[in-house]
């Protein structure tokens, strides 16, 4: 492809609403541009890098048995009630309205709609087991719609649903695209973390994310390099066995004044004790209206994933100054003895002897708390996010914590739809079961952004061989000389013919933008045809460590090949 005649609107400076490298990178480079936000242009640099990430997709799913399809972008509201997503799934939802009244949901994913296919069809266990696949836009009604293609309204995405007889071979159909995964990432040339995760608005038993370490990540995971164990913060196990304090003789308890000091860290230095012995009282208002208290420790953070999936609601928050002043609670001394309102430990606090906690009175505190003696909780829950340096729950070594992108996840999901929407099979006994599902997303377009977060220097991309847009730049530096562009041309010809894809800068430019471009481009080998072609040498040039070396024009037909 000569540049000259391709469609490559590259930019000297970052767009101001870019945070993200991939976001300034793609942009500056001329492989996007925004519509509004969270929608993008794939301009034919950027089309090119998606259909690799796609073919590459295609490739390992069809070799894993899986089928693909084609679904509408529309699906109809009744399909989204009989699950209850209508409702559960929140803003998130884009809804329409046709012009007959009836209402329609843009696909953020299509759990009903492959669900209604397969009950339609499918009725035999001799038609199963199934592995049902497509690449389609998806749409999200993202409230912060952030860092270029990571995170948008519109999207595009891989989900698969697999659909079996039993859980066991559920199981293994899940193993099956936990391995296929792998293979895709591995490809891809990503470094890449498998991490157990929280099933989310999809539901289920279990699922993993695929998370490609970034450092504008949204995903928080803890990891283990002893054991390789790792999960999402909101997912993973806090091991408070191996993070108690000593045990105590229980002290009476004891009202103390602790004037204008209500934080943690406050109390902790006021009363001189330690922080762990501070056990905060967070007071939370869930999506049914019901207000509960959770006690946590000090040092511990409250996860808002595992409470909502405790109490099964669709959200929770903290409750404001004036819902605290309704229910007779001072905001900053609050504590769990006397309040009318279920209270509900972490396991933090499980064992801890002699606490700290509020008073439920201005400036004054309770010292020498113990469980049971005090109060009594609800029950005792994991609460708390994982940390760094937390002990990890399989070999008990200190954890690692790192932010990652998530580019897959797959799910376990049972009967969960199935059931929902009578996707009955007739087993071999003559019995009607519900079919047990599994499903698998891969993110195409955050995969591309996920790349070059992971490729890149101060220059621009580096893209993998994998997924470049082309596999060969060569470069005319002044194509005012016949002998430079006669040159360039033999060698684009010849790299055409033999099946390289190539970019043929051929532009009529000065040689600082060229290389410049070049740079920003990143396509990942560089053959720069200039004043050497006097002496019968060419440079070649591999983007990714910027080693140049000088090769006899007779020998490009070697080059090449090596390329190939």
């Amino acid at each position: 492809m000569r540049a000259s005649r391709y469609f490559i609107p590259t930019l000297k400076e970052a767009p101001s609403e870019a945070e993200a490298i991939s976001h300034i990178y793609l942009v500056r480079a001329g492989f996007i541009r925004q519509l509004a936000a969270g929608l993008y242009e794939y301009l034919p640099l950027g089309i090119r890098v998606l259909k690799k990430i796609e073919n590459i997709i295609r490739k390992h799913m069809d070799e894993a048995g899986a089928l693909e399809v084609l679904l509408p972008i529309l699906t109809p509201a009744e399909l989204w009630q009989e699950t209850g997503r209508w409702e559960v799934y929140g803003k998130e939802l884009f809804r329409v309205e046709d012009r007959k009244g009836r209402m329609f949901a843009l696909g953020p994913t299509h759990e009903e709609t492959i669900t209604d296919l397969v009950r339609k069809n499918i009725r035999s266990y001799k038609d199963l087991p199934k592995n049902f696949y497509q690449i389609q836009t998806k749409f999200r009604d993202e409230a912060r719609p952030r860092y270029g293609l990571i995170r948008g309204r519109e999207f595009l995405m891989k989900d698969a649903y697999s659909f079996d007889i039993s859980e066991e071979m559920a199981i293994k159909s899940y193993e099956i695209m936990k391995e296929t995964y792998k293979k895709i990432f591995d490809e891809l040339n990503l470094d890449y973390l498998m991490v157990e995760a929280d099933t989310g608005a999809i539901g289920g038993k279990f699922s993993h994310e695929f998370v490609v370490k970034a450092a504008n990540g949204e995903a928080h995971i803890v990891y283990c390099e002893n054991c390789g164990y790792a999960a999402n913060v909101e997912a993973a196990k806090y091991e408070f066995e191996l993070d108690k304090l000593p045990p105590e003789e229980e002290k009476p308890l004891e009202k103390v004044h602790t004037p204008n000091v209500s934080s943690v860290e406050d109390v902790a230095k006021f009363l001189n004790t330690d922080i762990k012995k501070i056990v905060k009282t967070l007071i939370y208002i869930l999506s049914d209206g019901t207000a509960v208290a959770i006690i946590i420790r000090g040092d511990r953070e409250l996860n808002e994933t595992k409470l909502i999936n405790y109490f099964n609601v669709l959200d929770a928050r903290l409750a404001t100054s004036e819902e605290l002043e309704k229910m007779g609670i001072v905001e900053g001394f609050v504590g769990p003895i006397g309040l009318d309102i279920p209270v509900y430990a972490d396991i933090s606090v499980k064992d801890l002897h002699n606490f700290v906690v509020g008073a439920n009175e201005k400036d004054y505190h309770y010292i020498n708390v113990n469980i049971p003696r005090d109060f009594k909780p609800t029950e005792f829950v994991d609460f708390s996010t994982a940390k760094e340096n937390d002990p990890c729950p399989k070999c008990k070594s200190p954890l690692k914590e790192t932010t990652g992108l998530e580019v897959g996840h797959i799910f376990l999901l049972g009967t969960k739809y199935s059931k929902a929407m009578k996707a009955y099979f007739v087993d071999k006994d003559g019995k009607e079961k519900p079919i047990i599902m599994g499903c698998y997303g891969i993110g195409v377009s955050r995969l591309m952004a996920a790349a070059v977060e992971q490729n890149n220097d101060e220059n621009g991309i580096i893209w993998p061989d994998s997924i470049a847009p082309f596999k060969l730049h060569i470069l005319a530096l002044n194509t005012k000389d016949k002998q430079i562009v006669e040159t360039a041309e033999k060698i684009y010809e010849k790299a055409k013919n033999i099946g390289i894809e190539v970019l043929y800068d051929d532009r009529d430019m000065s040689v600082g933008a060229k290389f410049k471009d070049a740079d920003l481009i990143g396509i990942p080998h560089r053959i720069v045809v200039g004043k050497g072609v006097k002496k019968g040498i060419v440079e070649y040039q591999q983007r990714k460590n910027k080693n140049k070396k000088e090769i006899p024009i007779e020998e490009i037909d070697e080059l090449l090949q090596r390329l190939m």
